[in-house]
């Protein structure tokens, strides 16, 4: 298998052992799954299948940041508790996922369970003389981390002006460089505050999934996933902050998904440019949902038009009557000698070898398509890609 890793921007072999660790940045649970959303999800759910296909034990961790600030904005907007709204905004995304299909990941770990172990680590990283305190306050400082921007691949002033667009507090005259970030900050009158060495207060975004990772899975993880809006600067404070406390390679392989667009902006709920996964199942199959994610490529920005769902939901058609004849002539054919079987066999390789060709989708898809309308059978392909062909109301 060769993924595409951002680190080192090549595709490069994938190599991990009997054991696959996994780690995918989930959701900020303060509104519903949108299209952007279950796009990265269903993309590391086809690698997990692949990988188990191939033999692999596959440990994935999707956190859930109940946490931060988004999330309390909307608490304080719609005047509830905020884990009220993280309970009832998870519980709506995890039925869209088992809508489409989605394998169960192995832990959901929340960030307000990791709180001890966030003080734990910031403890760490402090000792090791990689952060300093201020008012309440603790920032990892920078100059201590020599490989930072090297997931990024990005100058100074590129940083600047993403930290400046991603929360990253870059004009704050505490910080004695203006791109340290904040691990723990005190907390705002409204907002959830636990006791710690240095004052009350919470943590900041980046240390919970460096917290989580750390608890769930070890100091080296396998593969690290998320949306290309992660890279910078969640993924890369992330790597600096875990390397600087456990003195460890942080990923072996960080692998992230492109944006999806719409109205020819980047989907975002502060653009208010979404297409709700929920309001999506209302009118069309899930699997045709499922079938109109896996028709692009995962490094590949792609941008929402109207025209999608009607032709996957077409495709789905033309998946399930292909399934559907096959199955009417094996009934009737009681001499096929296992033909049909060696036809979905060579359509199954087919499909493991473009998701063996970073995790090329859109050629398995193609591929499957092709099959279906030459009357092969397409059963196991389509089930290597988490599509069920059975019928569902």
């Amino acid at each position: 298998m060769r993924l595409y890793d951002t680190a080192r921007r090549a595709v490069v072999p994938f190599e991990p052992g009997p054991h696959v660790l996994m780690y995918t940045c989930g959701i900020t649970p303060y509104d519903a799954t949108h299209l952007g959303h279950a796009a990265t999800f269903i993309s590391y759910d086809v690698l997990q299948r692949r990988l188990i296909d191939r033999g692999h034990r596959v440990s994935c961790v999707r956190n859930v940041t109940d946490v931060d600030d988004p999330l309390f904005a909307k608490a304080r907007e719609l005047g509830v508790h905020y884990l009220d709204l993280a309970a009832g905004e998870e519980a709506r995304f995890e039925a869209d996922m088992a809508a489409l299909n989605a394998l169960e990941v192995t832990a959901r770990p929340r960030a307000s369970s990791a709180i001890a172990d966030i003080r734990g680590f910031i403890g760490m990283v402090i000792e090791r003389g990689d952060a300093y305190v201020v008012n309440g306050a603790v920032y990892f400082d920078i100059s201590c981390a020599p490989r930072f921007g090297s997931l990024s691949g990005l100058g100074i002033d590129e940083m600047m002006d993403l930290a400046r667009q991603r929360g990253g507090d870059v004009d704050n005259p505490d910080k004695r460089n203006p791109l340290d970030f904040v691990l723990w900050q005190p907390s705002r009158d409204d907002e959830p505050a636990w006791d710690s060495l240095w004052g009350p207060g919470r943590p900041g975004w980046h240390i919970e999934c460096s917290a989580l990772a750390l608890r769930e899975l070890g100091t080296t993880i396998d593969l690290h996933g998320g949306g290309a809006d992660l890279i910078f600067p969640h993924h890369e404070c992330e790597m600096a902050q875990s390397e600087a406390a456990t003195g460890e390679v942080f990923v072996r392989h960080w692998m992230h998904t492109a944006l999806v667009a719409k109205d020819g902006e980047k989907m975002s709920k502060s653009l208010g440019n979404l297409v709700f996964i929920d309001q999506l199942r209302e009118q069309w199959d899930a699997m045709a949902i499922r079938l109109a994610l896996i028709e692009h490529h995962y490094r590949t920005e792609w941008e929402w038009d109207d025209s999608l769902m009607e032709r996957n939901r077409r495709r789905l058609w033309a998946w399930r009557a292909a399934v559907s004849e096959q199955d009417r002539a094996l009934g009737d054919d009681t001499d096929n000698d296992g033909v049909n079987e060696v036809g979905n066999d060579a359509v199954l390789d087919a499909v493991r070898d473009r998701l063996d060709d970073d995790l090329d989708t859109p050629g398995a898809v193609a591929i499957i398509d092709e099959a279906a309308a030459a009357g092969r059978r397409i059963d196991s392909a389509a089930a290597l890609l988490g599509v069920r062909l059975a019928a569902t109301d």
